[in-house]
């Protein structure tokens, strides 16, 4: 593919693998749950939406069916493919500057959890600086058991079952996490590295950045609302 594979990040399965270890094809069947709904009842109707980590368009289809714009961005040209109705930009995250604003940035599937600090900084960093004036950034965060509770699997009503199998230390704070997708046909494992962070320190990473919560969207806290700080 012709992009350098992430230290500790690799995946297993069918069709092309991003260099973080997601396979483009399972991410094509995943289900969308209820982000959708989440992030609609958190931003303007109609708003401008960057959603930085894409993917296949899981969320991206939902929200322009909701009456969003919304601009697409990932490092993999094979996710971006798949995208239908929005406008794609194929760029690491950490190096995109559009020269725009928008009304909101989107920064989910818990990549503000990156193991290496750096590349959280350069998350945080892009999203401040596509941030217009009045406008806020979606975050979504993992589950506070997420480390704890393993190993642990879930039944999906579709029909496959997804595992965490197991979540290593490797030092510095960072876990290795594995991740098994089974379906009846085909699958796929995940390995990537994740810094665990209480909300704490969560919000101290806003902080550093200019950022500060405006309000946590779901009980369980795994959905933020931030703005820039004061």
């Amino acid at each position: 593919m012709g992009r350098t594979k992430r230290a500790g990040h690799q995946g297993t399965g069918p069709g092309p693998i991003t260099p973080d270890g997601c396979a483009v094809e399972l991410y094509t069947r995943l289900p969308i749950g209820d982000e959708p709904e989440i992030i609609a009842g958190a931003v303007p109707p109609g708003a401008r939406i960057l959603e930085l980590g894409s993917g296949v368009g899981r969320m991206t289809h939902p929200l322009l069916e909701r009456g969003f714009t919304v601009t697409a961005v990932d490092e993999s040209g094979e996710m971006l493919e798949h995208v239908r109705g929005a406008r794609t930009i194929c760029s690491p995250i950490e190096d995109l500057d559009l020269g725009e604003r928008f009304d909101v940035v989107l920064l989910a599937s818990f990549l503000v959890h990156s193991g290496d600090v750096e590349v959280r900084r350069g998350l945080l960093r892009t999203c401040v600086r596509h941030l217009a004036e009045g406008g806020c950034v979606l975050i979504q965060r993992e589950g506070e058991d997420y480390h704890t509770e393993v190993p642990r699997e879930r039944v999906d009503p579709s029909g496959f079952t997804v595992r965490i199998a197991s979540a290593k230390p490797v030092g510095d704070g960072v876990n290795e996490v594995l991740c098994e997708y089974v379906f009846p046909d085909a699958v796929w494992t995940q390995t990537f590295r994740t810094r665990p962070l209480t909300r704490e320190q969560f919000e101290e990473a806003l902080a550093e950045e200019g950022l500060k919560v405006d309000r946590y969207l779901t009980e369980d806290r795994i959905w933020v609302r931030a703005v820039r700080a004061a």
